[in-house]
């Protein structure tokens, strides 16, 4: 999400989001995931980025804008005619005074292979972006007086307006599993880079490798741990990982912790409740942002909710047929 901002000097601009809970959202970072599951499939997240950061108005009584916010929707199914599976992603982000809204369309080539299946993809990224100047100002538009400063200060960027522009841009990947025991995911979002002179805006090429594991313990075959990993480059110049380990007891409950380089320390837990899955995350800040370095941030909050359905065709009752020959 915004870790191109965090550790690099000089970048180009990002919008990919960022989420804790990413084995379980693994559509937003590879098209190639729809219809993986086999299911009529829907996830439901909200993620609330560095909760209580003090963010600094440029004047008294002026919103300061938002820390980072994500609501997102998804949703994919196997399609047996299409060889496959579609897959379809609705994502809205504020960041301060940016407000960003994503649509994705996906559709993933499966085939088994080995002791899996292996799946490849082209996506559809539909961008929006709103950028709301209005309570920008710049040094030279400040007169002293904190209720009348000017309205030009000579940057043509900050002039009281919303600016909002439209891009598209294309994505892939390929997605391997085993059901149930392990699965690799590599994805390339955002191929052409696409550019928005209107904003000054360019979407940034992002690589994403995941993968996950599950074992069973031999002794206790109720609990299973499952660790899994995501690695992600902006243009292949900055890099970020995480690691994620869970315990799953007998598909019910489940918990564990994480880490996420130089930003966070992460805690999970859910439950598994008939067709629906629930979790919640809590991101305890590790980097200059938390509240234990310099009290600005308690943390971030995620909360989200699937939904997987399986339509199962009954079998046709066999045709009952007599013959003639024995009805006498």
């Amino acid at each position: 999400m915004l870790f191109v901002a965090l550790f690099s000097p000089a970048c180009t601009a990002q919008n990919e989001g960022q989420y804790t809970h990413f084995m379980f959202n693994r559509l937003s970072y590879n098209p190639a995931y729809a219809g993986s599951s086999g299911a009529i499939s829907f996830t439901l997240l909200y993620n609330n980025q560095w909760l209580g950061l003090n963010l600094q108005s440029p004047l008294p009584n002026v919103d300061p804008g938002k820390t980072p916010t994500n609501y997102l929707f998804s949703f994919d199914m196997p399609i047996s005619w299409l060889h496959g599976g579609i897959g379809l992603l609705f994502n809205s982000q504020s960041i301060g005074y940016h407000n960003n809204t994503t649509i994705d369309i996906d559709y993933a080539f499966r085939l088994y292979w080995g002791p899996g299946n292996l799946s490849a993809a082209v996506e559809a990224n539909l961008y929006s972006f709103g950028f709301n100047t209005e309570n920008l100002y710049g040094c030279t538009d400040l007169t002293g007086d904190p209720s009348n400063p000017t309205s030009g200060g000579g940057d043509p960027a900050v002039n009281g307006e919303n600016v909002s522009d439209f891009m598209v841009d294309f994505s892939t990947g390929l997605y391997y599993q085993v059901p149930g025991e392990w699965y690799a995911s590599l994805s390339v979002k955002n191929l052409l880079g696409s550019k928005s002179e209107k904003l000054s805006y360019q979407n940034a090429r992002t690589l994403y490798l995941m993968g996950g594991y599950e074992y069973t313990f031999p002794y206790n075959p109720s609990i299973k741990f499952k660790p899994s990993v995501l690695i992600k480059s902006a243009d292949f110049s900055v890099y970020q990982a995480e690691v994620a380990m869970l315990l799953d007891y007998e598909n019910a409950f489940w918990g564990g912790v994480g880490y996420r380089l130089r930003d966070a320390f992460t805690f999970m837990a859910g439950i598994n409740w008939k067709w629906a899955k629930i979790g919640v995350a809590y991101d305890l800040t590790a980097s200059k942002l938390g509240v234990y370095k310099s009290g600005r941030s308690h943390g971030t909050i995620e909360i989200f909710l699937n939904g997987s359905f399986r339509i199962v065709k009954e079998k046709e009752k066999p045709t009952v047929s007599r013959n003639t020959r024995y009805l006498l």
